[in-house]
């Protein structure tokens, strides 16, 4: 295809951004739901501690509910999902019919489990959908600056969800040089500075010492200019 205009930057940017977004946080959310429902715990104050997003919910109940599904609460895995939808749809024609259906299927799949018994059995199906998204993307969307601009989002929100669960140097080294490759071959506008201070803080930092998540997650967050 020709150049790739700043508003379709911005949405297969934030399509790639959105999908991780969906899928790392279903898993998250099935490990505390699982938790909650085995009575381990009211740890759903600490999940949104953790995430950096506000604590509106009543009860365990409400979280799980809510959280999850509820299309009103802007953090929700439903909400980010749709955000994602609607980014797809408006690039039907730059990643093609059959890589949107995909997320269509996520979207079929999440709606199943907001009236299932067994939610978390169909956010798998919601995961898996995610998953052949992104392969699907790879293998049919010509456009290599395409394919690069959707992968610099999901690398972006993987290395900003990794830091502000506090993971391992080991994984952030890797998820950041994958990043790294995909964005300078983007051709998208990005911050040297918050680059290099990504660089410096992840890759220049022995696996045993204490990484500075706080620093991190500012300069991945200020990172690409869209």
């Amino acid at each position: 295809m020709g150049i790739i205009s700043l508003e379709q930057t911005n949405r297969l940017y934030w399509l790639g951004r959105y999908s991780e977004r969906v899928y790392t946080t279903i898993r998250l959310y099935a490990k505390c739901y699982d938790d909650m429902i085995d009575d381990i715990g009211e740890n759903y104050a600490d999940f949104c501690r953790m995430l950096e997003i506000p604590n509106i919910y009543k009860d365990k109940e409400d979280f799980n509910q809510r959280y999850g599904f509820d299309e009103s609460d802007p953090n929700s895995i439903l909400s980010n999902l749709i955000r994602a939808y609607d980014n797809a749809v408006v690039l039907r024609e730059e990643i093609g019919s059959e890589t949107l259906s995909y997320i269509q299927l996520a979207i079929y799949a999440i709606n199943k489990a907001k009236i299932s018994r067994a939610p978390l059995l169909e956010l798998q199906n919601v995961e898996d959908n995610i998953l052949a998204f992104w392969g699907i993307a790879d293998d049919f969307i010509e456009s290599e600056t395409i394919r690069n601009i959707i992968r610099t989002g999901k690398r972006v929100e993987r290395i900003d969800l990794y830091a502000r669960l506090k993971l391992g140097i080991k994984e952030l080294k890797s998820e950041l040089r994958r990043m790294h490759t995909r964005l300078v071959s983007s051709g998208m506008h990005y911050n040297e500075a918050c680059l290099d201070r990504l660089i410096a803080l992840i890759e220049h930092i022995d696996e045993a010492a204490v990484a500075d998540y706080e620093g991190i997650v500012k300069n991945v967050e200020n990172l690409v200019m869209v």
